[in-house]
């Protein structure tokens, strides 16, 4: 007896057979594309930190999360908002970025923690009275600088800082010129952003305590946070830790402070 033909076209059953085989590789690879619209990236004014008002150097952590979003395949949309509110709008957004950001306990389950860029000391810089620790602090200054809603403004108040004592500043307020006018006795706040700062501002010599405060700052998202967009980022600061481009970074920020 002659076999028949197989017919060209699939049949209907075996059609829908295929349908559901290729469906979920459809959904594998939408669910692990790039995002179609750029990545909102909220950072502060905070140089050498962070510099959102200029293209060409937006600072240390600033142009690694541009390299870093750059190796990923990602485009970035620059923000700046008041510190406090830039970290509550990240913080109950959806796979928004914000940098420079310390890693803290109240902070931990706010944020998915993508990466540390680098490390920052924080310590008390004054004109008159150089302290040695918080103790001599809490006796010594009446006032004290402090960025508002900072790892350094949490640090005070779990070192017992009293509310009279820490003058939270906003994004905008110059520390810096408040010290000189002796609006504050102190400020408490990072080495390197902190001499960056008082270099624009005055040649007098500005007396600072030993580094009381370590802590990595961090490229972080929003919780709610794309898997593919975390494992990109983090792969991708790995990559420029290991190439030595971050070192470089820190070592060009350090040479432009010193001229």
């Amino acid at each position: 007896m002659p076999r028949m033909k197989r017919s060209p076209h699939p049949s209907p059953r075996r059609l829908t057979k295929l349908l559901w085989a290729v469906v979920p590789v459809i959904w594998l690879s939408s669910a692990w594309a790039a995002p179609s619209r750029p990545l909102e990236l909220f950072l502060p004014n905070a140089p050498p930190l962070s510099m959102p008002g200029q293209p060409e150097q937006r600072g240390i952590v600033g142009d690694a999360t541009v390299k870093a979003a750059a190796v990923a395949g990602f485009d970035l949309h620059f923000i700046t908002l008041p510190w406090s509110r830039a970290q509550q709008t990240v913080e109950h957004g959806r796979d928004q970025l914000i940098i420079p950001l310390s890693r803290t306990l109240d902070r931990e389950a706010k944020y998915t923690w993508i990466a540390p860029i680098m490390s920052m000391d924080r310590a008390f810089f004054s004109l008159d009275n150089r302290v040695e620790n918080f103790a001599q602090a809490r006796k010594t200054y009446h006032r004290i600088a402090v960025g508002m809603g900072s790892a350094q403004e949490r640090k005070l108040r779990d070192e017992g800082f009293s509310d009279e004592q820490i003058y939270p500043l906003k994004i905008g307020e110059n520390p810096a010129q408040m010290l000189l006018l002796g609006r504050v006795d102190a400020w408490f706040n990072g080495v390197p952003e902190s001499r960056y700062i008082w270099r624009e501002v005055s040649d007098r010599p500005l007396l600072m305590s030993p580094v009381l405060m370590t802590a990595d700052l961090y490229l972080a998202c929003s919780r709610d946070c794309a898997e593919p967009i975390v494992k990109g980022l983090r792969e991708a600061v790995a990559t420029l830790r290991k190439d030595g481009t971050l070192e470089r970074l820190m070592k060009a920020y350090a040479q432009d402070a010193a001229h």
